[in-house]
């Protein structure tokens, strides 16, 4: 066997190899020119996205001229809300949804607004799933791993800490928080809001050693101080009024710059729990609505966001705007990420926007339960 296993392993990579080349000859330029083609003569892509996706975009405009953006404006959740209207009413006004997990499949998978993503994928680097982070595939954020494709993965540590106050040793799980000396001294972002708090709801709840009664301990025990305002939040952690930040993420909440300033604030690094920290795609979720009026622009748009030089544009837009963005992609440039939030092999982290976590409405139910009741 000793002498048959170089042999083999020598047929295993071939095959690999051979694979690989029939994947590269399933790709047509020609096809990939008449894609162009067919978007410029549509001449118009329409977006319902988030924040500085307009300013991603205005890079796709130069790649591709002769193709106008028509990006939203406003919170994602509205956007889509008034485009489910108006697709009630017979008008199909969108090509693409590119924001959180949450709204997509909350509301335009479970309607069933959607298009499989994976067939309108032909450039030979976007196909190829081993380029991805996270086990070596593409990632989607529905169950039949078709809709809501994620190409972005942030170091979200949602706990955040007077230095002063608080020594990061002294918590080991998130078990900890619950000691009856943190009782009175932890501020929190409003769980009631939903969506800037669902993902460490998400975690929290499903988290197999969390779970529903950590979550009513923490809200029901420990007088958490709520707010919605983050820089509130940071002010009051910074000034030594609270000892400890709950639900809030280091980079939009103001910490990182409070840290830089040399203000006594910190956040718990990713070994600082047992039980991981989270990992989240934030806005980056791109999915196809059905009956687009422009699909081969939005086809192509895909493409471009998902392929090296649309992810580096990627990174470049919304790093130094949101600190922790991470392109999926494992073959791009990380340099400008800062350190403490690049992801490593081997780190304990756990992914929020999984399938079978989605469901974030039993969590509101217990919060506005919990909540009422303390009152």
């Amino acid at each position: 066997m000793s002498k048959l296993f170089p042999g083999i392993l020598a047929v295993f990579f071939l095959a690999f190899f051979l694979l690989g080349a029939l994947h590269a000859a399933d790709f047509k330029q020609g096809d990939w020119e008449s894609l162009v083609k067919a978007a410029k003569a549509e001449g118009q892509l329409v977006l319902l996205n988030s924040e500085y996706y307009e300013i991603l975009f205005a890079e796709f405009e130069k790649k591709f001229p002769g193709i106008k953006v028509i990006a939203g404006s406003g919170r994602a959740s509205q956007q889509v809300q008034r485009a489910m209207s108006e697709r009630r009413a017979g008008k199909y006004l969108a090509d693409l949804f590119i924001d959180g997990a949450s709204t997509g499949y909350s509301v335009l998978y479970k309607s069933k607004a959607l298009e499989p993503i994976k067939p309108t994928l032909v450039l030979p680097e976007v196909v190829d799933d081993s380029k991805w982070w996270m086990s070596g595939k593409h990632n989607y954020a529905d169950e039949e791993r078709s809709y809501i494709f994620s190409f972005n993965w942030e170091l979200q540590p949602y706990y955040a800490y007077n230095t002063n106050l608080v020594n990061p040793k002294q918590l080991r799980s998130y078990w900890d928080l619950l000691h009856p000396r943190w009782q009175g001294k932890m501020v929190a972002l409003d769980p009631a809001v939903g969506g800037p708090v669902a993902t460490p709801l998400r975690f929290i709840y499903y988290h197999q050693e969390l779970g529903p009664e950590f979550l009513k301990r923490l809200l029901g025990e420990m007088d958490l101080v709520l707010s919605r305002d983050l820089r509130q939040i940071s002010d009051w952690l910074a000034t030594g009024k609270f000892a400890i930040g709950v639900f809030i993420d280091p980079p939009r909440t103001g910490i990182v710059e409070a840290k830089g300033q040399g203000l006594s604030v910190d956040w718990f690094a990713p070994k600082n729990f047992k039980e991981g920290i989270p990992l989240s795609n934030g806005s980056g979720n791109i999915a196809l609505f059905n009956r687009a009026p422009h699909p081969n622009a939005a086809r192509l748009a895909i493409n471009w966001l998902l392929s090296r030089e649309g992810q580096i544009a990627f990174q470049k837009v919304f790093v130094p705007r949101r600190l922790s963005t991470n392109s999926a992609r494992i073959d791009i440039p990380k340099d400008e990420i800062p350190e403490e939030f690049r992801l490593v092999e081997g780190g304990n982290y756990v992914v929020t926007e999984r399938p079978e976590w989605m469901d974030i409405a039993p969590i509101m139910k217990l919060v506005d339960e919990t909540l009422k009741r303390k009152k």
